[in-house]
């Protein structure tokens, strides 16, 4: 399922118009990344969590030249399925 089939089933279940369930779905994904970008934890019960990992500075190495690089510290958002989730799709 992609964006525009998210606004369309959300469009048709609660019986509203494509415009408005663009923008429900764009305030959805808006506030999920603004948390994010915080470091705040997003968890929806039954179905997942989000939160972002901290990566410390390491010593890596290009592959091509073999020369040694030093990798900068990153942070990566990380999604988790909930027991419920894994449930459903294990059927």
């Amino acid at each position: 399922m992609n964006k525009l089939e998210l606004i369309s089933a959300l469009k048709n279940e609660a019986n509203i118009s494509k415009a408005e369930s663009a923008k429900v779905v764009q305030i959805f994904f808006d506030s999920m990344a603004d948390s994010m970008a915080t470091e705040d934890r997003i968890e929806i019960r039954g179905l997942c969590s989000f939160f972002v990992k901290n990566y410390k500075s390491y010593t890596g190495r290009n592959p091509k030249t073999g020369e040694k690089v030093t990798i900068r510290p990153k942070k990566l958002p990380f999604f988790k399925s909930g027991k419920e989730l894994k449930e459903r799709v294990d059927r």
